[in-house]
């Protein structure tokens, strides 16, 4: 559906561009969509139902686009603590602009989407949420059903291929920057924890347990961005966290 190369150069874009706010859609990245404006790619903010919760999305169409048209769709999954305005909203638009009808939901739990407790990053949810996408996507009008790929970025890489696995609807699957969650929650990251397995077993059975009895959720790595100062940022030992912290911060 779209070449590696474009891809690529999709990527190259992406870290040129800076950051902005105030955008009417919360969108957070350079050149966004302020408006709606006819012979341009459009958005459109929609809610649907998946499960029981509400999922919040925003769904973007190329310029001229008309429904009585077929179209190549995409679903576009963003990375773990991100929501649909930051990356994943700003490749859903630039995809939009190659001609295809993109999708970017806030997952379960996160963003503007519903489910308690909040913030919580489960591969299941994460997984049925790309599914979610493609359900909504292929009744979107001019969608053609028989067209629809997906795109992961991050932790959304490693979901949307486990996603892609069962999910055959999509026909094409992409990864920018792939995070597999499974292997980092089991292993650590860059396999730093592989002699810990039975202690973080222990705590995540601990948290588990504190939680029936008390309702009280333990959120392993959620940040409290008001006390994020240059100092604690210095601290931060791994340029991809520290990167990321203020790049979602």
């Amino acid at each position: 559906m779209i070449s590696k190369k474009k891809l690529a150069l999709m990527a190259m874009m992406v870290m040129s561009l800076g950051v902005t706010s105030g955008n009417p859609y919360g969108l957070v990245y350079a050149n966004a969509i302020t408006h709606n404006e006819k012979g341009q790619v459009n958005i459109h903010p929609v809610h649907y139902d998946l499960d029981g919760r509400t999922i919040a999305a925003n769904v973007y169409t190329p310029k001229n686009c008309d429904p009585a048209k077929s179209y190549a769709a995409i679903v576009v999954a963003h990375p773990n603590g991100g929501v649909k305005e930051q990356v994943a909203g700003l490749y859903a638009q630039k995809l939009a602009e190659a001609g295809y009808v993109t999708i970017a939901a806030d997952a379960s739990f996160q963003g503007a989407s519903s489910g308690e407790p909040r913030h919580q990053d489960m591969p299941y949810f994460r997984t049925e949420d790309i599914h979610g996408m493609v359900d909504y996507i292929s009744q979107y009008p001019g969608v053609d059903k028989n067209r629809i790929g997906a795109l992961g970025i991050c932790g959304g890489g490693g979901y949307t291929l486990n996603a892609a696995k069962s999910d055959k609807r999509m026909k094409a699957v992409a990864t920018i920057s792939m995070f597999n969650s499974g292997r980092v929650r089991r292993e650590g990251y860059m396999d730093s924890q592989k002699d810990s397995v039975q202690e973080r077993l222990k705590a995540a059975n601990d948290a588990r347990q504190k939680a029936v009895e008390t309702g009280k959720h333990d959120i392993s790595g959620h940040v409290d961005f008001e006390t994020i100062t240059p100092e604690r940022l210095k601290g931060i030992p791994t340029d991809l966290y520290r990167e990321g912290l203020i790049y979602y911060g």
